[in-house]
């Protein structure tokens, strides 16, 4: 359902986000702020493991593969 907020680990393959501001406290969050993730950035899904663990994203050209604990450290809003 587009439009809704969610944690990055609940997109499906093909599914694409919006971040939102998160927790700073959370160092999951943090380490993927450093990297480049940050609020406002569109982000796609493109493969979920066979057991949802781990997960691989693309945004501003990167590739990057997250274990779902870390995906689910950032809220976004789904747009897709």
């Amino acid at each position: 359902m587009s439009g809704e907020i969610c944690p990055l680990a609940a997109l499906q393959a093909g599914d694409r986000g919006r971040v939102q501001p998160g927790a700073p406290e959370n160092p999951a969050f943090q380490r993927l702020l450093a990297m480049g993730l940050l609020p406002g950035t569109e982000v796609a899904v493109l493969q979920v493991a066979p057991f949802g663990d781990p997960i691989e994203i693309e945004f501003g050209g990167l590739r990057l593969g997250l274990r779902k604990s870390d995906a689910a450290a950032v809220q976004v809003l789904r747009l897709g």
